[in-house]
């Protein structure tokens, strides 16, 4: 069985593999809460995606499972030991300013264009298409392979938390949701909130009272969008003047509206995955910076100088006195999701930090504790998923280096990242694909694209991954 040719096998299903995920893309499986029920707990869309592949699953012969809309899994094979082969099917918002819309699908240069399209419905059709290619080979295994398909990744995984409590855990795995060759190392990832309550004042005269501010719709996303309302007895020129000279200075996109006494502002940024702040514009610093110049009323001060004092254009925590980097994940990272104040309720900002694997996140967190009491503010959430690290020489890196390095012909480099995959969920798993070397990383971004020579690349390397592991 040495001798198969698995890119001979994905070519002979090419046209159906594109296809398929064309059709899978198609789906807005976006978180909506609002909408959720007993039978779609993060909304119709997600639920659908889910439905889209257990569907075809049964199809196809696997034995499938649904776990209670929170997750499904598809399993092919016999014995005792189970490979572990871990996806998700939601996705981050769309955000705006892509060339075709987001959910179409579009192929232009080679390339499907789709959020989702690289993280991770991509890579699921290219993970399926591999235990597929496994299946009617009929190649014979000692272990059971499962993909177990996510629902709620990009925001609290509740999806796993629930599926685990419910059914068996891999001994091993792969999470075809990040780099190749092989990452064996996660930073760790927390969810952080800050809270301000309103602080009693006289009214205030001559004073531009901040009314509302809003920047944000992930943690971990860099906002690429910011808006701000202001009421102002007087100087509104003066305040649009600054305004438009700010953003020029900076060349940002930004917008300025007066009506009467009330100032409306918007800033648009560029968005990028929270693992790396630095490769986006973190519209709501910007806004948080320019508003800071003005002479806010006491509350609108106190919260907006706390981001610009603390988090604003600091996305290594120097200024929270959190810094802290190492040789294996390298450096800790901040990045302020979600920014929102009402004048009538106070507000509140969650960060998103990723610490290295040696860092004490205790301490992090009595640092966070201390800068928001000396600011009036209380740190509300602390919720923080351990880092993630497999040795070296575990059976499981073996393995997918040897078949790695068959396939492309290059070193299989361990690699350790900030961002955090479902390889976690596993004592013994590591992220495996699918962004090859060289290429752009365009997850969580507008205009977000597969190469389709990189999708079927990848579930050739998926395929042999799946047989070795489980032969």
């Amino acid at each position: 069985m040495n001798n198969i040719n698995w890119n001979e096998e994905v070519a002979k299903r090419k046209d159906e593999l594109i296809k398929e995920t064309q059709r899978f893309l198609e789906i807005e499986s976006v978180l909506s809460e609002k909408e959720g029920k007993q039978t779609a707990p993060f909304g119709e869309g997600i639920e659908q995606s889910l439905q889209f592949l257990l569907h075809k699953g049964k199809s196809d012969g696997f034995v499938v499972k649904n776990v209670d809309h929170y997750a499904g899994h598809i399993e092919y094979g016999d014995g005792n030991e189970l490979v572990g082969v871990l996806c998700h099917v939601d996705v981050v918002p769309a955000g705006d300013g892509w060339t075709s819309p987001p959910f179409s699908a579009e192929i232009r240069d080679g390339k499907i264009y789709a959020r989702g399209a690289m993280d991770d419905k991509g890579p699921t059709m290219a993970a399926y298409y591999a235990l597929k290619i496994v299946k009617e080979l009929g190649l014979p295994l000692s272990k059971r392979v499962r993909i177990i398909i996510g629902t709620d990744e990009e925001s609290e995984w509740r999806c796993v938390d629930h599926y685990f409590k419910k059914e068996e855990m891999p001994t091993i795995g792969f999470a075809p949701d990040a780099d190749f060759p092989i990452i064996y190392a996660e930073k760790g990832i927390g969810d952080i909130e800050f809270k301000y309550e309103l602080i009693e004042t006289k009214e205030e005269n001559e004073t531009i009272k901040l009314q509302e501010f809003a920047s944000g719709q992930r943690l971990n996303m860099v906002p690429d969008y910011a808006k701000a309302i202001l009421q102002s007895k007087s100087h509104t020129n003066s305040i649009v003047e600054a305004f438009e000279k700010y953003v020029k200075k900076h060349s940002l996109i930004g917008k300025v509206e007066v009506e009467e006494r009330k100032v409306e502002f918007e800033i648009k940024g560029v968005s990028a995955h929270a693992m790396e702040p630095n490769n986006g514009v973190n519209a709501g610093h910007h806004l948080t910076s320019f508003l800071t110049m003005l002479n806010l009323d006491s509350n609108g001060e106190a919260f907006l100088g706390f981001i610009e004092n603390n988090l604003s254009h600091d996305s290594r925590g120097g200024k929270l006195n959190i810094s802290y980097t190492d040789d294996i994940t390298g450096d800790l990272t901040v990045n302020t999701g979600l920014i929102h104040y009402q004048a009538s309720q106070g507000g509140k900002i969650g960060v998103n930090i990723r610490f290295p694997v040696t860092c004490k996140v205790e301490d992090v967190e009595q640092q966070l504790t201390k800068v928001a009491l000396h600011n009036q503010f209380v740190l509300s959430k602390y919720n923080v998923s351990p880092p993630h690290h497999v040795a070296k020489d575990h059976p499981l890196i073996q393995t997918l280096q040897k078949v790695y390095e068959e396939q492309t012909g290059e070193e299989a480099k361990l690699l350790s990242i900030g961002g955090g995959t479902y390889a976690r969920s596993l004592e013994a798993g590591v992220a495996f694909g699918p962004l090859f070397p060289g290429r752009e990383d365009v997850a969580h971004q507008k205009d977000e694209y597969i190469y389709i020579e990189d999708l079927l690349k990848a579930t050739a390397i998926y395929a042999q991954a799946i047989y070795e592991l489980a032969k």
